[in-house]
């Protein structure tokens, strides 16, 4: 898969940073749209060292966690968005359909489909080899970093 974006591109636009930097590349975008990104799972993540020790498993909460970097991507790539941080305003409907493990590939798509103000909504689908591991509709609430 062609890489558009690296992690040190994506770490200028998104403020995370590692150990929570949770995406590795971005592959595909449309600006404020789309994004597909990917997190490579490796035995060395710094979960799997409690979650669970002798049968490591990516958290769930993590997934929806890179889901939600994929998205904001998206959004702090406008140039309107610069400078602005997305939080998370609510997160529904979230399945878990399969566990990730060392070795996975993670597949991260978001698609935002809706925008209210400040407050975004987007859908997000982990998969792993075409295999859904996660769902989840997030909302989002930009804020503005800039100090006056």
């Amino acid at each position: 898969m062609a890489v558009l974006l690296t992690k040190e591109q994506i770490k200028e636009i998104i403020p995370h940073r590692d150990p929570f930097l949770l995406i590795d590349e971005v592959n595909e975008m449309e600006a404020g749209v789309s994004c597909v990104a990917t997190k490579y799972i490796r035995e060395d993540d710094y979960w799997f060292e409690g979650h669970f020790p002798g049968y490591p498993v990516t958290p769930g909460v993590l997934q929806i966690e890179m889901l939600a970097q994929a998205g904001a991507v998206t959004l702090m790539y406008l140039p309107e968005n610069r400078g602005k941080i997305g939080l998370f305003a609510g997160i529904d409907k979230v399945k878990f359909r399969r566990q990730v493990v060392p070795g996975d590939v993670l597949r991260l798509e978001t698609q935002i489909t809706r925008k209210v103000g400040s407050i975004v909504i987007a859908t997000g689908k982990a998969t792993v080899n075409g295999e859904v591991a996660a769902t989840a509709e997030m909302k989002f609430a930009l804020a503005d970093t800039k100090k006056d």
